[in-house]
């Protein structure tokens, strides 16, 4: 059994871990960035702070 440490008291897990499948996961700065721009250009925040409603 796996003994597992939690705010310094030690406790046993009494299941096993189940084994997941691998991700491999990517950074695409073009995509990201394409996207940024087209959320940027589609939202217009209103904003609302004690009843002022301001746009950013």
């Amino acid at each position: 059994m796996t003994v597992l440490t939690y705010r310094g008291k030690e406790y046993l897990q009494h299941k096993e871990a189940t084994p997941k499948e691998v991700v491999e996961l990517s950074y695409r700065s073009n995509v990201y960035k394409s996207r940024q721009a087209d959320a940027k250009k589609q939202v217009q925040a209103s904003l609302t702070y004690r009843g002022n409603t301001y746009q950013k």
